[in-house]
Formats: structure tokens, sequence, C-alpha cells
């Protein structure tokens, strides 16, 4: 990790397919982005950050089946083979796993096809208290997103579940973890799974997607390697556009402390952000941009 530099790709859109889960034919995406890693070495990556490749009802964080490949992006052979031909290449391979919610269409949610009213495990879940529909319980869900349950952290099961998933495909050969919305999780669940998948997988390097808040607090508290530096991703941008370096030096001040617990995972875009071309208001900013992600400490 200390050298490294990753490719971030978001392989249902690599892919081109359709992800609205109206056309789920199967294809081979995961085979296309194993045709781009002499790509990913030219510009100088050493390793391939992955979006959601498990099986899910629309855009892959809808998930389904943590355990299956998305038939959109092929099946287990796929991801081995994109494995294998990585590692040849000296590139690793960081899965996205998404672990505070799932899809309504995961068989431990949908007891019928609308959800149902008792489902299988409703101890996997976390009931509002209120009833939708027909009178049906309603259920937490992530950020008001209605498709995206919430999962109850509290059942040491789901800790199990999750724990087995992400052994389970370090095991076929995958190479760390970025954890999806790693911040609206309690820290003291990722603390009870993390150490266990240390015990099999050591070197694995685990990453969480954090927003906001006191970063090296919640390194420390989970047991992550790293988090999302959205403070210097925002600073970058705002002070280009403003020309407010104030703010720049402020925030350079902040990372450089962070640098003393943890090295977080800096970036200029990502797929959940509007992307830096259209971010910054003059286009010769886009290589000062990267100046700062190339030149900070950081895994960029």
């Amino acid at each position: 990790m200390r050298h490294a530099i990753w490719w971030h790709v978001y392989p249902l859109g690599f892919a081109g397919a359709d992800t609205t889960g109206a056309d789920r034919r199967p294809t081979r995406g995961l085979a296309r982005i194993a045709d781009w890693l002499d790509y990913a070495v030219r510009l100088g990556a050493s390793g391939l950050a992955l979006g959601p490749i498990f099986a899910s009802s629309t855009h892959g964080y809808d998930t389904v089946d943590h355990f299956r490949i998305d038939p959109r992006l092929g099946d287990d052979a796929d991801f081995d083979d994109l494995v294998a031909r990585a590692h040849r290449r000296g590139l690793r391979i960081l899965l996205d796993g998404v672990f505070n919610h799932v899809g309504r269409e995961h068989p431990a949610f949908a007891a019928s096809p609308d959800g149902g009213d008792a489902p299988p495990r409703p101890d996997w879940f976390v009931p509002t208290g209120g009833t939708g529909p027909g009178g049906r319980p309603e259920y937490a869900t992530f950020e008001g997103h209605g498709s995206l349950v919430t999962l109850r952290h509290a059942n040491p099961a789901v800790a199990d579940h999750v724990t087995e998933i992400m052994t389970h495909w370090l095991d076929r050969g995958a190479d760390g973890w970025r954890l999806d919305a790693a911040y609206a999780v309690p820290a003291d669940f990722w603390a009870q799974v993390l150490p266990r998948v240390r015990r099999a997988h050591p070197d694995a390097y685990l990453v969480g997607e954090v927003i906001h808040g006191d970063y090296p607090d919640i390194v420390r508290r989970t047991g992550l390697d790293a988090v999302t530096q959205y403070e210097l991703w925002k600073a970058i941008w705002s002070s280009l556009n403003d020309a407010n370096l104030f703010e720049l030096a402020w925030a350079l001040g902040r990372h450089d402390g962070f640098l003393d617990s943890f090295v977080p995972l800096t970036f200029v875009g990502n797929h959940d952000v509007t992307r830096l071309a259209s971010r910054l208001r003059e286009p010769r900013h886009l290589a000062h941009a990267l100046v700062v992600l190339c030149t900070v400490g950081g895994t960029p």
C-alpha cells in the first residue's frame, strides 16, 4: 500500500450494462475490464478499484446476492480470470462491499415480491414502527432510498454473514475491500468483523467510505486501514474555483495531521460526486488539481 495507486472503475457502467434493471441479459463485463489491464499499467496504476460486481437489482448498490457475480458482468470464471490477469501484471484488486444495506429483492428481506408482511429474517432489518401499503411494516432505509434496506448491525448473525462474504472473496484472490457507506455503519460492527477477516487475510487492505467526522478516531474505533479523504477533495476544487488558497492550506494542514495515524484514500473525483472537469470553472485548473493529488501523502 505504500506505493499503491488505484485505477477506479465502475464495472456496470464500463461494460455498458443497463443499470435500471430492465435489461439483465448476461454479458461478460469483467472480461471487458480485463482487456484494459495493460492500459492501467501504462497509466501507472498498481491496483484496480472496482465498483460493485455482485448480483443486484439495478445499479450494483442494491445487492441481492453477495456470493454471486452479477450476470451482467459474467460469472466466477470471469472473476478468477480477471484476478489472475491482474496479478500477473502486478495489479491488486479492491472490491466494493455494500454492507450497510441490501436491495429489497435480497432473499433475507423479500418474503414476497413486494417485501411481504413478515420477511424470513425480520431480525436482520430495523422496523421503523410505521406501516406501508396494505398495512405491511416498514423498515429503515439508507438515507431515504426506499430500495436500499438497512441491515440490523446489532445482530451477530449479520456480522457473521459479512465476515463470511469478505473472507470468501479474499480467498478467491481479491486483495482488499472498499466498504461502502462505512460512515453509516456503527463503528463497533466493523470492530467485530474486521479482526476476524484479518485473521484469515492479514495483508488485506480495508478502506471505508467516510464523508465527514473525526477521521483518525473512526480509523481507531473501526480497525480500518484508511478512510476516504472528502475534506481534501472538497478543498481542492473549491479553492481553485474561488481562488481561495487559504482553504486549501487549511485542508492540507488537517491532511498532514491525519498522516500521523493513517494514510487517507485521496481523490479528486469518484462515482458519487460531480466529475472534476464539470466542477471546475476553468479547465486550466484540472492540471493544478492533479498536481495536488499526486504530490500529497495518501493513496490516490
